[in-house]
């Protein structure tokens, strides 16, 4: 992930998690200058917010209405992210059950999520730091599996999106990847997994 992203620093006590779960802790990476690695938690908790719940309904942002919604239009102006993983699981209704599956670039390399973040303080001073994914229409590999995907960089195309630039500059990055720039995806025994819900 280091070389392939070009990061300057990758904390020694990262482990690998094959299964991330919303309100588990994430790799992010907020400046695109000096590209190290945070960890902050899944589920977006605005500064406002008055309970830290609220991040359990916000671990996905549509990419078509952050401008419109309250709770992303600012971290969209301000506070961009990358979120480093190997893949995403996507969950598909078959024979009465859900099957998962895994999708993946098509090199097989490290992508990268676009997020938002957001800094939150309790009355005693308490920090949290916390994320969110943002979601586009799917592109025709993904639509087959589920109505929606994360939007996806590469290591190529991702620095842009933590570019000081006005979001109407940045909105057409949100856009679902290539299909064809994927790889065919993976089914998986759904005992190994705990569902991810989208």
């Amino acid at each position: 992930m280091k070389d392939t992203l070009g990061l300057a620093d990758v904390p020694a006590e990262l482990q690998p998690n094959p299964n991330v779960s919303p309100g588990d802790g994430v790799a992010v990476v907020t400046d695109g200058l000096k590209r190290s690695l945070d960890f902050f938690k899944w589920g977006l908790v605005p500064s406002w917010a008055k309970d830290i719940s609220i991040g359990n309904k916000m671990i996905n942002a549509r990419a078509e209405t952050l401008i419109e919604k309250p709770s992303f239009r600012s971290a969209f102006a301000r506070r961009r992210c990358l979120i480093p993983a190997s893949g995403f699981y996507e969950w598909r209704a078959e024979g009465g059950r859900k099957q998962p599956y895994f999708f993946q670039l098509a090199d097989y390399k490290v992508l990268t999520f676009a997020g938002l973040w957001e800094h939150w303080e309790d009355n005693q001073g308490n920090e949290l730091f916390s994320c969110t994914i943002i979601t586009t229409a799917p592109n025709e590999m993904v639509a087959e599996y589920h109505d929606r995907m994360p939007v996806i960089f590469d290591a190529e195309t991702c620095w842009a999106w933590l570019e000081d630039k006005p979001v109407k500059e940045l909105q057409p990055l949100l856009q679902s990847y290539p299909a064809e720039k994927m790889a065919v995806p993976i089914q998986l025994n759904p005992l190994d997994l705990r569902r991810i819900d989208r």
